[in-house]
């Protein structure tokens, strides 16, 4: 990945930590993928005493173990679900800050955490930025689903217009991606996406579903890193 890109992540990342991890903030939810990574390291760069009387609740395996390596205090939402502020990434946010989430196959614990906070913060670079869900990410809707009922539940989306759905396959492992819950993930397709909160519905629907990776009417502020160096903000 370019170093450009990366750039622009980190400058996205510190910025929305700068202006909404607060001091008097004791639960901070950390969302999950390549962005979080600059999140954890602007986190990192508090003062360590604030760090010690705050509880940071991860949306992953892969957020957890940032934390824990940043010698960071470490809770989940059953133990915390009032959380101050959730900073997560996105593979594709619209113009009215719906989001598509899941490429990393965490969607199911990035909502339930983000819905617990009393703020969600979505940080990414310029790539991620649309006028409509489905304009820049073409790879459809991840929707975790439970793993008997995947042929089903695959029908039913291709159904619904989802002609091109498929079981996401693993890379570095014969067979499908499993997520943290032991679940499979199905991408669906659905082109420009005009009304994600119906196309969220419908699918939620689908008995055999778990969680849709449709962000919608959930945050607050989006913070964009640009490639010539700025952030750009977008809000309610």
């Amino acid at each position: 990945m370019s170093s450009l890109i990366e750039q622009a992540k980190q400058k996205a990342a510190y910025q929305a930590v700068d202006e909404h991890v607060l001091p008097t903030h004791r639960v901070i939810g950390v969302g999950s993928g390549s962005t979080v990574v600059h999140v954890v390291a602007r986190l990192l760069q508090r003062d360590p005493e604030l760090n010690a009387k705050t509880v940071f609740v991860p949306t992953s395996f892969q957020s957890r173990g940032l934390l824990l390596d940043g010698g960071l205090t470490v809770g989940d939402v059953e133990q915390y679900s009032d959380i101050d502020v959730t900073i997560d990434g996105a593979d594709e946010v619209d113009a009215q800050l719906n989001a598509i989430k899941g490429g990393g196959a965490a969607h199911l614990q990035e909502k339930v955490v983000a819905e617990a906070a009393k703020k969600f913060v979505i940080v990414a670079d310029y790539r991620k930025d649309s006028k409509v869900l489905g304009e820049q990410w073409s790879k459809g809707v991840p929707v975790e689903v439970v793993p008997f009922a995947w042929r089903a539940v695959l029908k039913k989306l291709q159904e619904q217009g989802s002609k091109d759905a498929k079981l996401r396959m693993a890379v570095a492992k014969a067979g499908p991606v499993v997520t943290d819950n032991g679940n499979f993930i199905i991408d669906a397709p659905f082109g420009l996406i005009h009304d994600p909160v119906k196309c969220l519905r419908d699918i939620k629907l689908i008995t055999g579903v778990v969680e849709v990776g449709l962000f919608c009417n959930m945050a607050e502020i989006a913070y964009f890193g640009n490639e010539d160096g700025s952030v750009s903000i977008r809000t309610k």
